[in-house]
């Protein structure tokens, strides 16, 4: 969803984007036109790749993983009329977490760099991006592929996805709105149920792995409402084919401020959610040992189109990025149940705001 990133890159930055006014205008309805929207679009303020998923070990040993990587761009307000080389236009922040499932135990690094120099770069023409050693890109001989090489301090991930299914345009036509003012929006796509092959490595041990993920790419110029402290989203590759995502911005009084998403069937029929058509009941909460926050790790989620269960596999998937992005939030590899407690799917469950209301 658009702002659940915004704010940990301009955390990170140590920008202070809240001098900028709010726009005064609202994005515009545009045609997407692609391979030039897979790339980057640095006249707008933030922008994320952002792809999670689930992966098995091909061997007999049963492992299982939940894999995140995210490159961030984020455009610098006060350095844009500045004429050096050296001024920092656009910064390019990257995540990468690996959830092992067996060990119960998240994994994760992060990197930050200035765009520029060949160190950092997002292409304008494609899904081209590169932060020191970490590098995604949709493959030039293969369109349909996406290459990921993360290599990390404790963990690595070297992956192959592969489109299967057309990609999803969120909202209205890729415009997809995130709050109660029209301003609040960002052009939004999803890439739902990626074949995956490639090589999890972790702690040294390198593990053959097939699996599923799900690419977001958003960008947008709008920042949080001033009355949302966070938010809860889902991105879920459904067993039979099916893609659901779901999400509620939460007040301070944890009452829901907007809400969204869409469920696109087996079949290929796409329902996009109104706003009102999605509510999130906490079912069961754990607490972090680490920061005392209270993280809903199941919850009842109600759409249009079915009634889930969403069950964190493991419940300590906190990420705390306080000494880098300043933020601390909750994501992690998730399982779907049906409205008969059978699980229908797989994917990621992110949680902010809840360790402390997010504020720029």
């Amino acid at each position: 969803m658009l702002t659940r990133r915004a704010l940990m890159v301009a955390s990170a930055s140590g920008i202070a984007l809240a001098s900028t006014p709010f726009s005064a205008w609202s994005l515009p309805a545009r045609q997407m036109r692609f391979p030039r929207d897979h790339g980057a679009h640095p006249e707008l303020r933030t922008e994320w790749w952002y792809i999670t998923g689930h992966a098995s070990s091909r061997a007999a040993d049963g492992r299982e993983f939940g894999f995140q990587l995210t490159f961030f761009r984020t455009r610098v307000d006060a350095t844009q009329a500045m004429q050096s080389k050296f001024s920092a236009q656009q910064l390019i922040f990257a995540h990468a977490a690996v959830t092992d499932v067996q060990g119960k135990k998240l994994w994760h690094d992060q990197r930050i760099a200035r765009a520029g120099f060949g160190v950092a770069f997002a292409s304008t023409q494609d899904t081209r991006l590169k932060l020191n050693d970490w590098t995604l890109q949709r493959d030039t001989a293969e369109p349909s592929r996406y290459n990921a090489s993360l290599p990390a301090k404790d963990f690595a991930l070297q992956l192959q996805m592969n489109e299967i299914q057309p990609l999803i345009l969120q909202g209205q036509n890729g415009l997809s709105r995130k709050g109660p003012e029209a301003r609040q929006a960002s052009y939004y796509y999803s890439h739902p149920q990626l074949s995956t092959l490639g090589k999890i490595t972790l702690q040294g041990q390198t593990f053959d792995v097939s699996g599923k993920a799900w690419l977001d790419h958003e960008w947008s110029e709008e920042l949080l409402h001033p009355d949302a402290t966070g938010w809860d989203w889902i991105g879920m590759n459904l067993d039979d084919g099916s893609a659901l995502t779901a999400f509620q911005l939460r007040t301070a009084k944890g009452s829901a401020l907007w809400d969204g998403g869409s469920f696109r069937s087996a079949k290929g029929a796409l329902t996009i959610f109104k706003p009102g058509a999605v509510t999130f009941k906490p079912v069961r909460v754990w607490t972090s040992p680490l920061t005392q926050a209270h993280y809903p790790v199941e919850w009842q989620v109600t759409t249009p189109t079915e009634v889930y269960r969403v069950k964190a596999v493991i419940d300590n998937q906190e990420l705390d990025s306080r000494t880098s992005t300043g933020a601390v939030y909750w994501e992690g590899l998730s399982e779907l149940l049906d409205s008969h407690g059978q699980r229908v799917g797989r994917g990621y469950l992110e949680m902010t705001g809840y360790a402390a209301a997010l504020r720029l």
